[in-house]
């Protein structure tokens, strides 16, 4: 679907607001998964109809930053102003606490943390719970599969342990290996790399156009002449927001600076990653709409997987954990809900796409497989985005979120096919 620059979706406001009442929300990917949890009031499948096939890709839990100066690059700056005396009192005390925290930060750069951990367990647990009939069959297969990263390995170990103790005479085969890496953690590359290339202007441009850092300069030094001359205040703001929304992936209490930033500065912060993302990402008319491809081999996988597990029939379960750079172009590419949408105008996009609905720290995507008590019916399917319900870009059934899987895999295929041609 292509929304032109003056199309006003029904929900125009409601970034804005939301972001209003839950700053955690300005995190992008890095908004901790419990903190916008559903009411998991499912739709019930219609009648004569049980769920017997699982089909999951979930990514790892909250983590430390990523990067070796993530967290050194914010607090030099600050550093070199206390030794030329140029903090204000907010500065210098900004400082005392990113030095504080920076000390637990040691040899713990990507690491998932308990709050990560804790996720999962949760998120496992729920599994259990809301669907019964395949996680509590007695001897379930389920196959779990994870990337090399050990705060991925780690989500799914979180994960498995709360299958096993619903059901301890469940089969749980655990894999992780380079072999896997193809599908679970697939690079840019071809026609998707080429376009990705391109994106760099379009976001930069988006980031310096909306990155108004003077009244934050200001709260944290006292001399702008200085401030002007010795520091990059575009990037050092943008740079301080990211470690300051990452702290809710820490304990509570743990360093809250986010009351450095007004409710205007995080929104802009936030608009800047929403942008960045999907053009990277998702469907945008910028990059051709080729992003989600990036996802080929996983949606395939998924596909050829599903293949296998309808027709043995069995009550069974596939499990993939990886990252949010597979998690948020797979929605794309699966047309959840309206992940899949084409915004022509990025300074518009906030209207219609929001990224922390998608990929926030252990987000996933589940296929429910459904079967028929009767023989010869149609084998159904219900997709679940972060525990959601969620639309499939196919004719639902009378009931709603329920598809024919005839009718989705065939349409998945299609769209994959067509790419290939390209």
């Amino acid at each position: 679907m292509m929304l032109c620059g003056g199309l006003l979706s029904a929900s125009a406001q409601t970034a804005r607001e939301e972001i209003g009442k839950n700053v955690w929300l300005a995190g992008s990917n890095y908004l901790d998964y419990d903190r916008q949890l559903p009411s998991f009031n499912y739709t019930k499948p219609p009648k004569g109809y049980t769920p017997f096939y699982f089909s999951h890709y979930g990514r790892h839990g909250s983590r430390w930053l990523i990067g070796k100066d993530d967290y050194e690059r914010v607090i030099r700056p600050l550093r070199k102003a206390r030794q030329e005396g140029k903090l204000t009192r907010e500065g210098q005390e900004t400082l005392r606490k990113l030095e504080i925290f920076n000390k637990t930060t040691n040899r713990r750069l990507g690491d998932l943390t308990t709050i990560g951990e804790r996720q999962h367990h949760g998120i496992g647990r729920r599994i259990a719970q809301h669907f019964p009939e395949i996680f509590k069959t007695k001897g379930v297969a389920i196959d779990a599969r994870s990337t090399t990263v050990n705060r991925c390995i780690l989500s799914m170990v979180a994960e498995c342990e709360e299958l096993m103790a619903a059901n301890p005479t469940a089969r749980i085969h655990n894999d992780v290996s380079d072999a896997l890496q193809y599908y679970l953690n697939q690079r840019w590359e071809g026609v998707v790399k080429e376009e990705g290339d391109k994106t760099w202007p379009a976001r930069h441009e988006f980031a310096q156009r909306n990155t108004h850092p003077n009244r934050l300069m200001n709260v944290l030094f006292n001399d702008q002449k200085w401030t002007s001359d010795s520091i990059d205040k575009k990037t050092f703001m943008i740079h301080l927001f990211e470690v300051c929304i990452n702290m809710q992936s820490h304990e509570e209490g743990a360093l809250d600076l986010t009351k450095l930033f007004t409710p205007e500065e995080i929104y802009d912060q936030w608009r800047i990653q929403n942008v960045g993302w999907y053009v990277n990402y998702g469907a945008a008319p910028l990059t051709k709409g080729v992003m989600p491809f990036s996802q080929f081999n996983l949606l395939t996988n998924i596909i050829e997987t599903a293949d296998t597990c309808v027709q043995l029939g069995k009550t069974q379960a596939t499990m993939r954990f990886g990252h949010e750079v597979c998690v948020l172009p797979l929605a794309c590419l699966m047309e959840l809900d309206s992940c899949g949408v084409a915004v022509e105008n990025l300074d518009e996009l906030d209207l219609h796409w929001q990224n922390y609905k998608i990929y926030p720290m252990g987000c996933n995507i589940q296929l429910i497989f459904y079967k028929p008590k009767k023989a010869g019916g149609d084998i159904l399917v219900k997709a679940l985005l972060n525990e959601r319900e969620a639309t499939l870009p196919v004719q639902p059934t009378a009931t709603p979120y329920y598809y024919k899987w005839s009718d989705l895999r065939a349409y998945w295929k299609k769209k994959l096919n067509d790419f290939k041609k390209q």
